[in-house]
């Protein structure tokens, strides 16, 4: 009596299956072809510049350098806007963000349009593009290093809590909230800023194409205005976001008008990273601004409460205002 009824549920499961594969090979299709062209499906002219936003505090890289792969696979794409408008952030991310622009850069030109704030990682970006775009009253620069800490030892003894802190390592806990820094954990510490200090001067200066030592004198962290910032030399031209696209357009041979598509940094759906071998959800970090900040996002491993390395202005501003 069941073998009628298996006939008719066994087409329709096959049926059923046939539709789910057939929508997932459409799907995985449209997608591949999406992230190469932008979404013009290969119609597209070689006259497009592509803006890209680069905004908020920098903390992951990983969609912006899919995008920029993307961009720089893409031939109908003749040239990328780079729109800034971040205090900076995570010393990590930033540096990829720099790395795959390098990379872009090598293959079509690329212009940075700074906003309100391009400032600290903003500016570490920035300097990656083959030229820098800034409006007069940008707030950019800050080329400098910080890392906060707290110590919350004299308010837990006046509340008569006592932390027992147990570690294998003499340093494990430097940094932790519960004691105050030693006179060693301030040297080391410090070592740890000023290499990665010295890294932030070396690649703005090889991006800009300056000495390192007179990049030097102007990283002391300070920020600086956009008009201020031309007259030393860390940007090129002041003008606004169509400016940039302008000079992009014309570095790269476009003639008349261009056409202009805002390509906001996403990913791929994960079942397509899986299929294309992008598996991974988190850009891969160096170990020591990968270790402190994987430490304060856990609440600390041991007792270490250190905090990330941060190329990040510290302004609660985004801009200047009249």
């Amino acid at each position: 009596m069941s073998a009628p009824v298996a006939g008719p549920v066994a087409r329709a499961a096959r049926l059923l299956g046939g539709f789910l594969g057939l929508f997932f090979l459409s799907s995985l299709a449209v997608s591949l072809l999406h992230g190469r062209t932008g979404g013009r499906l290969g119609l597209g002219s070689d006259r497009v510049v592509a803006v890209v936003p680069v905004e908020g505090e920098i903390a992951r890289s990983d969609d912006f350098v899919e995008t920029l792969q993307d961009l720089r696979d893409d031939g109908g794409v003749a040239a990328v806007v780079l729109r800034v408008n971040s205090p900076g952030g995570g010393v990590a991310p930033s540096q990829e963000m720099y790395g795959a622009i390098r990379d872009l850069a090598a293959t079509k030109p690329v212009v940075a349009s700074l906003g309100s704030v391009a400032a600290s990682g903003g500016y570490y970006v920035a300097a990656a593009a083959d030229e820098i775009v800034a409006s007069p009253g940008t707030l950019t620069g800050s080329i400098g290093v910080i890392m906060s800490l707290t110590n919350v030892s004299g308010l837990l003894e006046k509340l008569g809590v006592q932390a027992d802190v147990l570690k294998a390592g003499a340093r494990k806990d430097m940094g932790s909230p519960f004691r105050a820094l030693s006179t060693e954990d301030r040297k080391l510490f410090q070592q740890m800023l000023d290499q990665v200090h010295g890294q932030f001067i070396e690649a703005v200066a090889a991006g800009r194409k300056m000495d390192v030592e007179t990049m030097r004198k102007l990283a002391d962290g300070r920020v600086y205005t956009g008009q201020q910032a031309k007259e030393l030399g860390l940007v090129d031209r002041l003008g606004g976001l169509q400016d940039a696209v302008r000079i992009a357009a014309g570095r790269a041979g476009v003639e008349g008008e261009p056409t202009v598509e805002t390509r906001r940094p996403s990913r791929r759906p994960w079942w397509l990273r899986a299929v294309v071998g992008q598996e991974s959800e988190t850009p891969i970090e160096p170990s020591l601004a990968g270790l402190l900040g994987r430490l304060a996002r856990s609440g600390g491993d041991a007792g270490t409460g250190a905090g990330d390395l941060l190329w990040l202005a510290p302004l609660a501003t985004d801009g200047l205002r009249w």
